[in-house]
């Protein structure tokens, strides 16, 4: 399993990485960054994060 962002059209509103911690993290340029690869354990969480993002701008690869 892959997380990708689109680091270009992330607006840093922090939604992944309140609800996906494990995988997602603030960068210290304020924009979202994969932290680590989403696990069996972390995939549901990640995929939620993903569909909660408000620019659409997170993947999550099966």
């Amino acid at each position: 399993m892959k997380a990708k962002i689109n680091r270009d059209g992330c607006i840093s509103c922090g939604m992944c990485t309140e609800i996906c911690p494990e995988v997602f993290e603030m960068a210290d340029d304020g924009l979202a960054k994969v932290r680590k690869e989403p696990t069996a354990a972390s995939a549901d969480k990640a995929h939620e994060a993903a569909e909660s993002c408000p620019v659409q701008v997170i993947e999550i690869i099966d």
